[in-house]
């Protein structure tokens, strides 16, 4: 049972057990119980691209996470694949999981093009000289980072953007479709500025918003900030209830659609919410990644935020509110489904990285000793 400053009661979620592994999707398929009811935008104007055909793609960063799979699929696919980075990271570095064979096989298909991004002068002749087919813009974050790319490819064949869910605009009423409201003031503004740049200047363009990411070399403290505290057996500390309710997509997933879009005349203009089928609550997270990595259920403690003055930490990884999104137009326009529930995809990500002693942040608990500390003088 969960120890709390607030006391809250919940019914605790329950989980399947799980395996995976890094090379496979393998994963069960999940029937979400929500209707799609919104009208299926069509596409504007017709799709050259096609899937089946070897393309020259160029995929803006990919060293990092979602790219680094990403990368994978598409050199698998036949495809010339060049990653444009600034060179602070390797191209090419094996991961848990992939064989040797494997690995050998893409770091001798991959290439690389060493660069600036706001170097916009370098990113238009160097980008011209080499006449991509396809650019996949995975760590774009401003509209202007664009444009150079676009005017440098004017025979570009499809642009696929990594946006956000998180450009929606806060609302009572979810979960988020493509066709709700945005909020121009939203720190991921940028990326709602490109999705409208790219519309504007009436390129074939395709954008996925993911809502959390999580997965084997996430950089983003998701579940490594649970497993953190699962590893030292220390309590988890919870803001609110616990049952705000949020949504998590496994980065393999992701990657899957970004290829599944590529030549989809139906994927044309068009906007697409990725990520899990099922939602969860803060709690049954936390309960989530306990399972999946082999620890026993934690004990939550849940708190009020108002009550404390973190300075600039983060106590707290994921936004203090109901934030999920429908990927109902992804599944019946572009035939996608996630293939990780939530519990596999957990593991997943710990049996290939937190498990293996890898992570990308230090544990950090000098919050969670504010929370606790405050919950012993409360018991006191």
């Amino acid at each position: 049972m969960a120890s709390m400053v607030v006391v809250q009661h919940q019914t605790q979620p329950s989980f399947s057990t799980l395996t995976s592994s890094l090379s496979d999707f393998n994963g069960t398929r999940i029937h979400s119980q929500i209707q799609y009811r919104r009208k299926v935008l069509q596409p504007k104007v017709g799709l050259q691209v096609t899937a089946s055909s070897e393309k020259n793609i160029l995929i803006m960063g990919g060293t990092r996470f979602i790219g680094v799979f990403l990368s994978r699929l598409l050199v698998k696919e036949g495809h010339q694949v060049t990653l444009f980075t600034r060179g602070k990271a390797p191209i090419a570095q094996q991961l848990p999981g992939e064989s040797d064979q494997e690995f050998a096989e893409f770091s001798s298909k991959i290439l690389h093009l060493k660069g600036d991004r706001k170097d916009y002068d370098f990113v238009k002749s160097s980008l011209s000289a080499k006449g991509f087919d396809v650019v996949y813009d995975i760590n774009g974050r401003e509209a202007d980072e664009v444009e150079p790319i676009l005017d440098a490819l004017p025979n570009l064949e499809q642009f696929i953007y990594c946006s956000s869910a998180g450009v929606y605009l806060k609302s009572d009423l979810l979960p988020h479709c493509e066709t709700d409201a945005v909020d121009p003031k939203s720190r991921h503004k940028g990326k709602l500025n490109t999705e409208s740049v790219l519309e504007s200047k009436g390129v074939n363009w395709t954008s996925l918003r993911p809502v959390y990411i999580y997965g084997p070399l996430n950089y983003n403290p998701v579940e490594e900030w649970f497993f953190h505290r699962l590893k030292a057996g220390r309590p988890i500390p919870i803001p609110g209830s616990g049952i705000q309710v949020t949504q998590l997509g496994h980065v393999k997933d992701l990657a899957r659609a970004f290829v599944q879009v590529l030549g989809n005349e139906k994927a044309s203009r068009q906007v697409f919410n990725i990520s899990g089928e099922k939602y969860v609550t803060f709690d049954g997270l936390a309960r989530a990644c306990a399972k999946a990595a082999g620890f026993p259920e934690p004990e939550l403690v849940h708190y009020n935020p108002k009550e404390f003055d973190f300075g600039k930490k983060k106590a707290f990884p994921f936004r203090d509110q109901h934030f999920f999104a429908s990927v109902e137009k992804a599944k019946h326009v572009l035939g996608w489904k996630p293939e990780f529930d939530l519990v596999e995809g957990l593991a997943d990500s710990y049996n290939l990285d937190f498990g293996r002693g890898t992570y990308r942040k230090e544990a950090d608990f000098s919050t969670d000793d504010m929370i606790l500390g405050k919950k012993l003088v409360l018991q006191a």
